[in-house]
């Protein structure tokens, strides 16, 4: 009996083997062909640090407008801070404090060890679907990402960039080794992994896409991240 080739698997006829056939899988959408990177390795840098800048300038009034009117709903919502930093891992193991808008109770961090038992991914990461943590508002501002807004500030200063790895808040010396390729690159506001599951993806799974995009990164790579990310946000998808 022949088998059958799987879904999203083609088929074609083998030439050096006549009567065989050979299986070819399709290439992921982020994987380059070759020459499909025009730029040089310093063009490259130089022409993303501009898309950052750009991008990130375009929409500050628009951005700040929206932080406002979040500082209001937040503050309204529960007691504490609208804003807060938190210490993440940067390029080369380096500790940056990343900006975000607060959508957990002001003591979500103490609160944390009462609901390790409640953890859905392996350690040291950490997430719980319905987070008993996340306030009303957070909800919202973490279904639409505008809680992650804030970093635009974050790209403007160096910190991070529009397109990279995101930023763990667990340090470099808790990674396994091969974990660490994901420190050649600056840290971003998405990624692969943001237009690929997001949130339902766990560490393992996020690093190789991480180095995924390592190993194929070029402007136009960047530019369609960013467009998939818009996609992304408007589905919710994957967003916790």
């Amino acid at each position: 009996m022949t088998a059958r080739p799987q879904p999203g698997v083609f088929a074609t006829p083998s030439y050096a083997t006549p009567g065989r056939l050979v299986l070819e899988f399709p290439k992921p959408w982020y994987e380059l062909s070759p020459g499909e990177s025009v730029l040089s390795a310093d063009a490259y840098d130089r022409a993303k640090r501009l898309l950052d800048i750009a991008v990130s300038l375009a929409l500050l009034a628009p951005v700040l407008m929206i932080l406002l009117l979040c500082y209001v709903l937040i503050r309204l919502d529960s007691p504490g801070p609208a804003f807060f930093s938190q210490s993440r891992t940067g390029k080369g193991g380096a500790r940056f404090r990343m900006l975000k808008m607060r959508t957990m109770v002001r003591n979500a961090e103490a609160l944390k060890s009462q609901y390790a038992s409640l953890n859905e991914l392996s350690p040291p990461d950490f997430k719980i679907k319905n987070d008993p943590r996340i306030t009303r508002v957070g909800r919202i501002l973490r279904k639409t990402s505008i809680d992650e807004l804030p970093q635009i500030l974050n790209v403007l200063r160096g910190d991070m960039t529009l397109v990279g790895p995101r930023p763990t808040s667990f340090r470099a010396d808790t990674y396994a080794l091969w974990h660490t390729a994901r420190l050649e690159l600056k840290p971003g506001i998405t990624g692969i992994w943001q237009v690929s599951g997001r949130n339902e993806l766990d560490f393992d799974e996020r690093v190789r896409l991480d180095i995924a995009y390592l190993r194929n990164q070029c402007f136009l790579l960047d530019v369609q991240i960013l467009l998939r990310t818009i996609g992304s946000v408007f589905t919710a998808r994957g967003a916790n």
